[in-house]
C-alpha cells in the first residue's frame, strides 16, 4: 500500500521526527498538512513551516504550510477546514508535537507544566478530535501519537525525576489507548509509536549538548517505522504500542546501521527516555 495522494495531518513538523515522516510520506506523492507555529527562523532551532513545505514539495508531495498553536481549539478548527478544503479530507493524523522540561516538581513552573499538558495532552485531544469526522470518511484512516509504551515502562523510575513531563507524555498514550478502542467501530486506528534508542533532534542538543548527538539515531528510523505502520490496513492494526526498530524487524530489516553514526556501534547508542 502506498501514500500516494493520502491526506497526512502533521503536527510539529517543521522539523525533527514530524518533519522526516513527512519527508518519507513525500517521497510517495502524498499530500502533507505542516501544522506548527514557527514562521518565523528561530535563532536556535532550524526550520519553519515554510521550508518544510518547500522540503515536501522537493520530495515529490504537495504541502499546505499552516500556523497553528494545537492548544487553541479556534486554530486548530481552522487547519482541519483548511486542509480539507485544500485536499478533500483527511486520511491521517500524526500526533507528534510535544513540549518537554526534565525538572522535578519543585522546578517545574506552573507555566511550564501547563505548556506540557496543553500541547502533549490537550493538543493531542483536540486534534483528534477534529479530525476523526474526516478520518470517518477515509478508506484507509490512521492516528499515530509519538509516544511511549504504556504497559511495559509504567515505572517510578520515570516519573521520580521529572514527574511533570512523563504525566504529560503518557496522557498521549492513554489517548491512543482508550481512542483506539472508542473509534474501532468506525475503522480508524489508534496506534503510538516511540524510538528505542534517542533520535538525532535539536531537541536533544538542547537538553544533552552537541557530543550525545553522535549516540543517536536518525530521526529516518521513525519516519521509517511511520510509514510501515500507515500503510497496514487499519482495521487490522489499532490500539499497538510500537517501537521503531520492532516495526522495521516485522518489516523485513536486519540492518540498522544506515540510522547511526558510521563510527558508533548500536551497543553504543543513547536510549530513550521510558524504555
Amino acid at each position: 500500500m502506498s501514500l500516494r495522494a493520502r491526506t497526512i495531518f502533521i503536527t510539529g513538523a517543521s522539523r525533527g521526527i514530524g518533519h522526516a515522516i513527512a519527508m518519507r510520506a513525500a517521497e510517495d506523492g502524498a499530500n502533507i498538512v505542516i501544522v506548527a507555529k514557527t514562521t518565523e527562523p528561530h535563532p536556535k532551532l532550524p526550520g519553519t513551516i515554510f521550508t518544510a513545505a518547500a522540503d515536501v514539495e522537493s520530495a515529490g508531495g504537495k504541502a499546505l504550510a499552516i500556523a497553528t498553536d494545537i492548544r487553541d481549539e479556534a486554530q486548530v478548527d481552522a487547519a482541519i477546514a483548511a486542509a480539507v478544503d485544500r485536499f478533500g479530507g483527511i486520511d491521517i493524523l500524526i500526533n507528534n508535537a510535544s513540549a518537554i522540561s526534565l525538572t522535578g516538581t519543585i522546578d517545574t513552573p506552573m507555566k511550564r507544566f501547563d505548556l506540557m499538558h496543553q500541547v502533549n495532552i490537550r493538543g493531542t485531544f483536540l486534534c483528534t478530535q477534529k479530525a476523526v469526522p474526516h478520518l470517518a470518511k477515509s478508506s484507509n484512516p490512521h492516528v499515530l501519537n509519538i509516544s511511549p509504551p504504556l504497559h511495559s515502562t509504567l515505572s517510578p523510575r520515570w516519573f521520580g525525576p521529572h514527574v511533570a513531563y512523563t504525566m504529560a507524555k503518557y496522557g498521549m498514550s492513554l489517548c491512543a489507548l482508550g481512542m483506539a478502542e472508542e473509534f474501532r467501530p468506525l475503522g480508524i486506528a489508534v496506534n503510538a509509536l516511540w524510538p528505542r534508542t534517542a533520535i538525532d533532534t535539536e531537541a536533544i542538543r538542547l537538553i544533552a549538548g552537541q557530543g550525545a548527538r553522535q549516540k543517536t539515531r536518525s530521526p529516518r528510523i521513525m519516519a521509517d517505522a511511520a510509514y510501515w505502520i500507515l500503510t497496514q490496513p487499519s482495521r487490522r492494526m489499532t490500539g499497538r504500542f510500537f517501537l521503531d526498530d520492532e516495526v522495521l524487524r516485522t518489516a523485513g530489516v536486519t540492518d540498522f546501521s544506515r540510522y547511526r553514526q558510521p563510527d558508533v556501534r548500536d551497543a553504543d547508542l543513547m536510549p530513550d527516555f521510558f524504555l
